[in-house]
């Protein structure tokens, strides 16, 4: 590379930060600009008239190597004008903290009934098999056979976005 051309490419990149400098200090957890934050968000905005709409979208690889790709969009009135007790099975059955470790060891890797009783805090195989039931007939976990289930890829990102929207 010419003494030029190296010259104009140092130029450009302290130009870059300076740049960089003169913006304001970002605070909290996510230090890109505003509008990188807010990507999906703004491409929502861009794609529904108010009074709005919720999206849910997510991409994990899991540790048993499948991959769950999922996206799903209500408009605001139709979330507000449904029936919100047709979802209370699959919400009831989250709503114990047995089952809830127990997905989490499923999506960790742990698949067999026997695995999952030597979790801590689950207590006896037959309350392992009842919430692993209960959690099967909600359609959070699928029954492989032989005593191993797995979290159906279609219900591993929305089970992530229960978890999430539960930190707030």
């Amino acid at each position: 590379m010419a003494d030029d051309d190296r010259l104009a490419a140092l130029e450009q990149r302290v130009t870059e930060l300076e740049a960089r400098l003169q913006q304001p200090a970002a605070t909290g957890p996510n230090t890109a600009p505003e509008s990188e934050v807010l990507w999906a968000l703004e491409g929502l905005r861009a794609r529904v008239d108010e009074p709005g709409a919720v999206l849910l979208v997510g991409h994990v690889r899991l540790p048993d190597g499948r991959s769950a790709q999922w996206q799903e969009a209500a408009e605001t009135e139709d979330l507000l004008g449904a029936d919100w007790a047709d979802g209370s099975d699959a919400l009831a059955a989250l709503g114990h903290p047995v089952r809830l470790r127990l997905l989490q060891q499923v999506l960790s890797g742990v698949a067999t009934v026997h695995e999952l009783t030597q979790t801590e805090g689950v207590g006896t195989s037959g309350q392992v098999y009842h919430h692993l039931r209960q959690l099967a007939s909600a359609g959070w976990l699928r029954a492989l056979g032989g005593g191993r289930y797995e979290v159906p890829v279609a219900r591993v990102v929305p089970l992530l976005a229960v978890i999430l929207g539960a930190r707030r």
